[in-house]
């Protein structure tokens, strides 16, 4: 029997273990590996999704890590976080992504828009924790808003493509519904 897993692809966030430790706490296998895996690395975990990390940098910097953006056509869901948001929605669109007129550091208030799968159950106003200097200035084609904060787009979906992204930290305990919400989504 294969094992399934969860692939995080670490983009450099401070979170990426906890990420993979929030999932396996659901009891699924969990790996980080760099954004810089490979496919056949990546496919050698048999993963039944995967997690775009946060990270200190912005997607439109020259230097900005980033993955083969083909890890966005092996059919498996993918969920990006912060700078996973912006590197997903951006990719290969980072015009799409600028400096945010409004910084959001710490508790913010996510108004839930639609009922997306990714926050079914939960209630449609969320405290959640925020770590960000850029904002998605444009959805990609084919995704809707599906969350928002006082000051920037909160999540967004592509559901047909199996793709969510979320620019809080559902990781964190500063996110109080984030293992349940990881253990949805994660």
């Amino acid at each position: 029997m294969e094992t399934q897993s969860v692939v995080v692809l670490d983009f450099g966030a401070q979170y990426s273990q906890l990420i993979a430790r929030r999932i396996r706490e659901q009891s699924v296998f969990s790996v980080v590996l760099p954004c810089t895996a490979s496919l056949e690395e990546i496919r050698s975990y048999s993963p039944v999704g995967l997690i775009l990390s946060g990270g200190p940098s912005s997607v439109y910097d020259a230097d900005a890590p980033s993955a083969d953006p083909r890890v966005f056509d092996l059919g498996l869901p993918v969920l990006g976080i912060c700078y996973g948001l912006q590197f997903h929605g951006a990719w290969p669109w980072r015009k799409k992504v600028r400096p945010a007129d409004k910084r959001e550091y710490g508790h913010a208030t996510v108004e839930i828009s639609t009922d997306s799968s990714l926050f079914k159950g939960l209630p449609r106003s969320l405290t959640v924790w925020m770590s960000h200097g850029d904002e998605a200035e444009e959805l990609p084609t084919g995704f809707q808003l599906t969350a928002k904060s006082p000051s920037a787009v909160a999540a967004i979906e592509n559901p047909e493509k199996k793709m969510w992204a979320v620019q809080f930290h559902p990781e964190v305990h500063h996110t109080p519904q984030g293992p349940r919400f990881c253990g949805i989504s994660c």
